[in-house]
Parts: C-alpha cells; structure tokens; sequence
C-alpha cells in the first residue's frame, strides 16, 4: 500500500471486515493513534489481549508489509488532514465518490474475500449435518427469500434438483405462503435473509414451524426473527445491524456468502448421497445438452 493513503481511514473502512481479535486490534488504534506511533508488537498485543501473531496478522490484512511500515504510516496519517473519525457517505460498501477505479476494485475485491474467509470461519459442521440430514429426509425442498437473497435461492434450487431432490421457488410472497400451507413434515423449508428480518420470510417461516415443517434458515444475525423460526440456523458474518438504513441490503459480499453456505451445504448432501446424485448430475445433463452448442 502506498503511504499517500491515510492509514486510519483505511483501517477504519476495513474494520467491519475483520474477525473479532483483529478488529480489537484496529479498533485500538483509531483510538489512540499518538501512542500506537512508538508501541511496540509486544505492547500492541497486550493492551488489546491477543498473541502477537494476530497483530501481525493484522498488519497483513490491512496490506502493510510490516509492523514498522504500519507505525509510520499512522504517524504519517495524524500529519493529513483528514479525521478517520468523520462519517463518510458511501454509495455502495464503503465506496465514495471520490474513489479511483483501482481502489473500487481493490475495496470490492477485499469485501468478498473477507467475507467468504469469515463464512468458511463461521460454518458449523453440526449445523450443517443437521440440516444435511433434513435434505435427505426431504421430499420437496421449498425456498423462501426477498430481493437479492434470491441469488443463493436459486443456486441452492440449481444444485439440488440436479441432485434429484424435487424443489419449489416462488419470488411472489402469496405463493410462498400457499406453498407451504400445503407442506408437511416430510418436506423442508429453506429461509434465506441476511437480515433475518424480511417480513415475507419470517412470515413463511413461522407458517411452517406452526404446521410442524423443518426449516432451516441462513441468515447473519443469531436473534432475528428467522433465527428464532430455524430448526436448524446456518450464519453468514454480521457486515451492519440488523436494523440499519438499509443502504447495505443488496451488498454482494453478503450475497457471496450466502452462496458459499449454500453450496457448502449441497456439498455436504452431495458426498452422502455420492451415487444417487451422479446418476441424477448425468439424467440432467442428457436433459439440457442440447441447449449448449
């Protein structure tokens, strides 16, 4: 990173991104940048209550080189005009106007990598042979999202019809909510929100928890209303509250994330039922081969 970029408000911008430990870490430093100008690792890692490998973990996560490089960049940054504390207007993530193309691919590209690595972080291999043991068990798979959670909808609807399990996705809220009056135990409903509060999904939610269907949500936020309505929750990583101004709903990193839970949870289903969906992977591909040149 060149050091013409102020070093604060890069960490600042980044903070939301890093696991717990590594945003305590940040979090000090914007605090008291002056003394973290001369601290040593050492000191650095005991005023925050980690090991000294996470802080240099730190420094790499934010793209300096080395401790030393990190320190005077701060220094540097308390000579630019520039508070790290101001509240920046941002159009998308933490773009702003006055970003160059380089940087917006640099932002959006460390946006979804973070993202994706704390996902990998936060997956729960019992969650996810719980709600692999629903799947199996499942006669339909009935899938229940808003807006741009429908992405990982429709992959999720993609790899397991390909896989042989029948799968139903309605985007009209009516649809969704007749569809599941009509489940039952042997099928499973699949709710997805980053959020965890989008009324139309919680709403199919408590429908089929009321008629004893399993559901099984994907969702950010452990105490949302959809958290609450899972048999069995999978969690994405928490980018903003739960209640926010709703400027970072249709955030792709958030939908990245949700994608990798859903493919990770077809892989799971895929590997125990290993020769069923073979066979099902080559009926469908006779079925759609004439559709590629």
């Amino acid at each position: 990173m060149g050091r013409k970029e102020n070093a604060l408000v890069n960490i600042q911008q980044k903070l939301a991104y890093l696991n717990p430990a590594l945003a305590r870490i940040g979090q000090y430093i914007l605090d008291h940048p002056e003394s973290c100008k001369t601290i040593t690792i050492k000191e650095l890692a005991a005023e925050c209550a980690v090991a000294e490998s996470s802080v240099t973990r730190f420094v790499k996560e934010i793209d300096f080189d080395s401790y030393q490089d990190l320190k005077i960049a701060i220094a540097e940054s308390l000579t630019q005009p520039v508070d790290p504390q101001l509240d920046q207007s941002y159009i998308y993530e933490n773009i702003t106007k006055d970003d160059s193309v380089h940087s917006i691919i640099e932002k959006v590209h460390y946006r979804n990598v973070q993202m994706l690595s704390q996902t990998k972080q936060m997956l729960n291999p019992q969650e996810l042979c719980r709600a692999a043991d629903m799947i199996e068990k499942a006669g339909t798979l009935i899938f229940s999202c808003k807006g741009s959670s429908a992405i990982a909808a429709e992959e999720g609807v993609m790899r397991f019809a390909r896989a042989g399990k029948k799968c139903l996705l309605f985007r009209d809220e009516s649809l969704q909510l007749i569809t599941v009056s009509a489940a039952g135990p042997e099928d499973v409903v699949i709710g997805i929100s980053n959020s965890g509060r989008s009324i139309s999904v919680v709403n199919v939610m408590e429908l089929a928890r009321g008629r004893g269907v399993p559901t099984i949500g994907i969702t950010a936020f452990e105490n949302s209303p959809l958290a609450k309505n899972s048999d069995t929750t999978l969690f994405t990583p928490t980018k903003q509250s739960d209640s926010d101004d709703g400027l970072g709903w249709e955030s792709t990193s958030s939908k990245s994330a949700q994608i990798l839970v859903m493919d990770t949870l077809y892989a799971c289903y895929a590997a125990r039922q290993y020769d069923k969906t073979r066979m099902y992977m080559e009926k469908s591909y006779k079925a759609i081969r004439h559709t590629r040149l």
